[in-house]
C-alpha cells in the first residue's frame, strides 16, 4: 500500500535521525550510562564541561587520567572531530584494555562514521568485559537496522531487554524494527509499554515522540487516510 509504504520510509528517515545521534553521551564511569533513564538517544543530553580539558600525562593511571582522555575524546566527538575522537578512544583503549565504556563509546565514534563492522567488534568487546551491558547490545541493534538488517537487529534489542525490561530507548528501537518486518501488533505493543515507561521517568519529549509514531502506526492502515 501506498499509506505503508509512505509511512515506512518516514520511518527509516526518523529511525535514520536517531542513528546519527547514538548514544553520545560520554560519562565518566562506563555504570553510570548503564541506566538507561539518563540516556537520550534523539537528543542527547552532553555532560562534557565547556572547556575542554588537557590529557593528562600517561604516566597517570588513575581516574583522573581515564576521565580527561574520555572528556577529550567527548570535546572532538560534539565538534564533529570524528578521526580525532577515535584517534583519543584507541589511545584510551590502549592505556585502559578493559574498560568496557572505552570501547562502547569507541563503537558509537566508528558508527558515526559509517564504520559498522568496526563499530559492531566494539560493540561485541564491550560486552565480553560487561555481559550485561544493555546500551551495547542496542547499539548493536541500531547498526544492525541501519542497514535494514531487522531481525539481527531484533535478536540484539532482544537481548538488550532482557537484561532491562524498562529500557525505554530499546522498546522504541525493537517496535520500531517490529515494524519494519510488518509486525504491527508486536511493535505497538512494545511502543505502549516504552511511552509508560517514559511517562512514569516524566521524560515528556520522548514520550511524544512514542505518542506521534504509535499514532502513525496505528493509522497506517486505515483506508480512510489518504
Amino acid at each position: 500500500m501506498k499509506v505503508k509504504r509512505k509511512l515506512k520510509s518516514a520511518f527509516v528517515q526518523s529511525f535514520s535521525g536517531m542513528t546519527l545521534s547514538i548514544i553520545s553521551v560520554i560519562g565518566l564511569s562506563p555504570l553510570a550510562l548503564a541506566v538507561p533513564a539518563k540516556i537520550s538517544l534523539h537528543s542527547p543530553e552532553q555532560s562534557v564541561e565547556r572547556q575542554p580539558q588537557k590529557l593528562a600525562q600517561f604516566s597517570d593511571t588513575g581516574p583522573s587520567q581515564r576521565s580527561q582522555m574520555l572528556q577529550q575524546a567527548n570535546a572532538l566527538f560534539n565538534q564533529g572531530e570524528l578521526t580525532g575522537a577515535e584517534e583519543n578512544l584507541r589511545k584510551f583503549i590502549k592505556q585502559f584494555p578493559d574498560d568496557a565504556f572505552g570501547h562502547f563509546q569507541l563503537g558509537n565514534v566508528l558508527f558515526r562514521q559509517k564504520k559498522a563492522e568496526e563499530a559492531i567488534s566494539s560493540y561485541q568487546e564491550a560486552i565480553r568485559l560487561q555481559p550485561k551491558y544493555a546500551l551495547a547490545y542496542n547499539a548493536m541493534g541500531m547498526v544492525y537496522a541501519s542497514e535494514s538488517r531487522w531481525e539481527e537487529a531484533i535478536t540484539k534489542y532482544k537481548k538488550a531487554l532482557e537484561i532491562n525490561p524498562n529500557y525505554g530507548e530499546g522498546l522504541t528501537n525493537f517496535a520500531l524494527a517490529l515494524w519494519q518486518t510488518n509486525k504491527k501488533d508486536e511493535a505497538l505493543s512494545s511502543l505502549e509499554k516504552a511511552l509508560k515507561i517514559f511517562k512514569e521517568q516524566n521524560r515528556g519529549e520522548k514520550a511524544n515522540q512514542v505518542e506521534r509514531i504509535l499514532r502513525e502506526i496505528k493509522t497506517a492502515d486505515d483506508p480512510s487516510v489518504s
